[in-house]
């Protein structure tokens, strides 16, 4: 099971003190956050993407590869990468770097995400969202796995004789998550391609995103990747943590009750008790946590956002001491004494080069010179192998 952080990197103004980080503080603070959640014991660090105020995480690789080179041990990933106005090529070039200079500590989540606005900036109709995600993860998967790729779609240039590079380490692609709050087509396209299946479980009440991960269970078996308990499910989730309740509830309420995205709504008290928002002391969010187990079944990876709605950085790292030393080590014992031995582990770099090889030698792409370059397919050989056959 891993447990870490997902920031969505919201520029939000802290309702307490009136101010406004500026965006060279706010990717400051991203970076002592990442570096705390390894510091807490957590495994997972993840940044969303996004090309518009309030948010500043418009190039999730370049903040990453910054991360991994700041740490040793913690995994980076992303929530999401748009798989929709990314181009596909792209992706598989910057995600395969980022996968060598963290030497394999990466994967990455695609979703479509929720700014419309994006589509016509990067040259795409929005109403085409759910075709081009399909298309364009399609793509995607051929270009980490064949050397050689030639491709006709819809959206963009066909590609002939084309080669993404870097190769992915080992040979062996990053791990792939699609992320989706309401589509069944992702969900079916997880399972099709047996890739994890990630629910953001913050907004929405529980049986809404049981429908969502029910259905890929069962869409995971039907490909047969394995059985439904053997399918790879992340969670999102959301807290404040406090040693006494009542003092989480009064400092958390100016901040949700300003929330950008739910703020002058139901009551904290109201939301809480609707959604999987954990709002208490330790025992209380490990409790609520715990119900999502009760929901899911076994699942692999649970993210919490932690950063959100204007609170102040010094705030977060207390927070992420709270739930790295007393609430994640007692999530860790619980749900390990309730995983059914027909589970997956939660994938890793190393796991998927051992389900390859198993003790065997990796493979590391090289250029192959004789196949010729992408333009004219001449071999930078073919004159000095004319001139010695003459």
């Amino acid at each position: 099971m891993q447990f870490g952080i997902l920031s969505v990197s919201d520029i939000t103004r802290d309702p307490v003190s009136g101010e406004t980080p500026s965006e060279a503080e706010r990717i400051d603070a991203i970076v002592r956050i990442a570096a705390k959640t390894e510091e807490v014991g957590m495994d997972v660090f993840a940044i969303g993407e996004h090309h518009n105020p309030p948010f500043f995480s418009s190039s999730p690789t370049t903040l990453l590869s910054h991360i991994a080179a700041l740490t040793t041990r913690l995994i980076v990933s992303t929530g999401t990468t748009l798989i929709t106005t990314n181009d596909p090529v792209r992706i598989a070039e910057e995600y395969a770097m980022l996968q060598h200079l963290s030497k394999g500590r990466m994967d990455l989540m695609l979703g479509r995400g929720n700014t419309a606005p994006v589509y016509p900036w990067f040259g795409q109709d929005i109403r085409q969202g759910l075709p081009l995600a399909l298309e364009n993860y399609n793509l995607l998967h051929r270009l980490w796995r064949e050397d050689v790729v030639n491709w006709e779609g819809q959206f963009r240039s066909a590609l002939h004789g084309f080669t993404s590079t870097p190769r992915p380490l080992d040979d062996v692609p990053p791990f792939v998550w699609h992320g989706s709050i309401r589509t069944p087509e992702i969900a079916e396209q997880a399972a099709f391609y047996g890739n994890g299946f990630f629910a953001n479980h913050i907004f929405w009440p529980t049986e809404h995103s049981r429908r969502l991960i029910d259905f890929y269970r069962d869409r995971f078996e039907h490909y047969g990747h394995g059985t439904r308990k053997q399918a790879i499910v992340g969670l999102g989730g959301q807290a404040y943590i406090a040693k006494r309740s009542q003092d989480a509830y009064k400092e958390f309420r100016p901040y949700f009750d300003e929330a950008p995205v739910y703020g002058h709504g139901p009551t904290l008290e109201d939301f809480s008790q609707m959604t999987p928002l954990s709002v208490g002391s330790p025992q209380e969010v490990i409790d609520k946590t715990l119900t999502f187990h009760d929901a899911f079944g076994d699942y692999q990876r649970q993210l919490f956002l932690m950063d959100h709605a204007g609170l102040p950085v010094d705030t977060v790292l207390k927070q992420l001491d709270l739930l790295g030393e007393e609430i994640v080590p007692v999530l860790r014992k619980e749900l390990a004494a309730r995983r059914d031995p027909e589970s997956a582990t939660a994938p890793t770099h190393e796991s998927l080069v051992r389900a390859k090889y198993g003790d065997g030698p990796t493979r590391q792409p090289r250029p192959n010179a004789n196949r010729g370059d992408n333009v004219t397919g001449a071999s930078p050989y073919q004159d000095s192998e004319t001139t010695k056959a003459s």
